[in-house]
């Protein structure tokens, strides 16, 4: 992998933090995958349910095309093409076939969507001129080299590329909380206790810092935890489909992670 995904893996690798003994299934009402799965037609809410979703997980899909011996610009193209097609004409049908993980189900999508080389030709949804995903976030590392050195399958960087995307999700929504409280810096302190990695600063030096007593900052930190792991919990749900798959999908990450 390149250094930037490297560095985004191990420094999230906290993950067994949060999820080693967690507190039961995610409270499972009406999510982004599930109203998709349960929609008897095209509502207006099963399309933004969906389109919520693609946005969260362009980052993979644009991995895995770069992994086709595409070029950068081409692989842009490709992934918003894809996209654009998956949204404007999805087949509930088929999806309601697939009763599974998002994650698998857009895979899927993509292998078909590349096989059709009509479909793996068009660009940006034709007529509209709009991009509906926002790859200008891609940084200059993503955009041009995809881990040449790197011996691993179109699949298993799809995978980690998931794996690395939900992970900085759920840590963007608790810093997001954590500034809406006045406590920015103290988000940026616990979250270095999250790595398990030689050099990373210790609890008493922390607590220095921030100027508060070891059991405050160990109050604080199961506080963090606890948070992550409910908000990991909440972002997996939205897509899956039943309340067991966000277990499976979490030991799933896990594994990835790790890998």
């Amino acid at each position: 992998m390149s250094q930037r995904a490297n560095n985004e893996l191990s420094s999230l690798t906290g993950i067994d933090l949060a999820v080693r003994g967690g507190s039961g299934a995610a409270q499972f009402t009406t999510t982004h995958w599930s109203l998709v799965l349960d929609a008897q037609s095209e509502s207006a809410a099963a399309h933004q349910a969906l389109e919520e979703l693609c946005r969260v997980y362009w980052r993979p899909i644009y991995c895995f095309v770069q992994l086709q011996g595409i070029g950068a610009e081409e692989a842009k193209d490709i992934t918003q093409g894809f996209f654009a097609s998956l949204l404007e004409h999805r087949n509930l049908a088929a999806v309601r076939r697939e009763k599974g993980r998002f994650r698998s189900y857009l895979l899927g999508a993509l292998k078909h969507f590349l096989a059709d080389e009509h479909r793996r030709v068009m660009a940006i949804k034709r007529g509209k001129g709009q991009q509906l995903i926002p790859l200008d976030e891609l940084s200059d590392d993503e955009q041009n080299a995809m881990e040449p050195a790197d011996p691993v399958t179109a699949e298993q960087l799809y995978e980690r590329r998931w794996a690395s995307t939900m992970l900085e999700r759920v840590l963007g929504l608790l810093k997001k909380e954590y500034a809406a409280l006045g406590n920015a810096a103290l988000f940026d302190s616990l979250k270095q206790l999250l790595p398990d990695e030689p050099g990373a600063p210790s609890q008493e030096n922390i607590a220095a810092q921030l100027g508060i007593t070891e059991n405050a900052l160990r109050q604080a930190f199961y506080r963090f935890r606890q948070r992550y792991q409910s908000l990991l919990r909440k972002e997996i749900a939205q897509t899956v489909a039943t309340p067991a798959d966000v277990e499976d999908e979490l030991r799933h990450l896990i594994a990835v992670v790790r890998a």
